[in-house]
């Protein structure tokens, strides 16, 4: 593969890199897969799941640019490290939004009887919204609508977290490449 050789911390940056892209496809697919859902069942989908997938779908396309600009030795560093920093600031929104209700939900208690009631009447809601057509679904009564759907949400908020992590890295890593590359190898003096 060609590319800059950056030693450990350019290595370091595509591994950064390559762990992104996995972690947003993945949040792709599942918050694709919930639209859908909620879409053939004549609903609006729910705004927290929009914004998920459009903000990892920028940050996908980014990485995949990125990545492709480092190996050919053109990416700029202080640029990515400042829209690096754009992406973290997105992702911590978007782990915010969708984590807030699910901290206070235990995915192991749905559907036992111990909280019928609160089933019951979670199915009452659901019921109602998916009865009018068009109608906007709730992001809080999504989530709870089954064990499935709340690990897969957790799952979802897990991989935020965890790209919150990697992009602030991924932006540490480029100003540590952009302060390398800006440094003069002394010139050697013939004698």
């Amino acid at each position: 593969m060609a590319g800059s050789d950056n030693g450990a911390l350019g290595t370091t940056f595509k591994v950064a890199r390559i762990l992104q892209s996995l972690s947003l496809i993945a949040i792709i697919g599942m918050a694709a897969y919930f639209i859908s859902q909620m879409v053939s069942q004549n609903n609006a989908p729910s705004d927290v799941l929009v914004g998920t997938l459009s903000v990892t779908c920028i940050a996908v396309l980014y990485c995949a640019i990125t990545y492709i600009l480092y190996i050919d030795n053109t990416l700029p560093f202080l640029i990515t490290t400042g829209l690096d920093g754009m992406l973290l600031i997105a992702l911590i929104v978007v782990a915010v939004v969708v984590g807030k209700p699910l901290s206070y939900l235990n995915c192991n208690v749905i559907g036992s009887s111990s909280v019928s009631q609160s089933t019951y009447q979670l199915g009452l809601e659901l019921k109602k919204s998916f009865s009018k057509e068009g109608s906007k679904v709730q992001y809080s009564n999504w989530i709870g609508a089954s064990k499935i759907t709340c690990y897969e949400m957790k799952a979802i908020w897990g991989l935020s977290i965890a790209l919150c992590v990697l992009f602030a890295f991924s932006a540490i890593c480029s100003v540590c490449l952009w302060r390398r590359s800006k440094t003069v190898a002394p010139k050697s003096v013939e004698a």
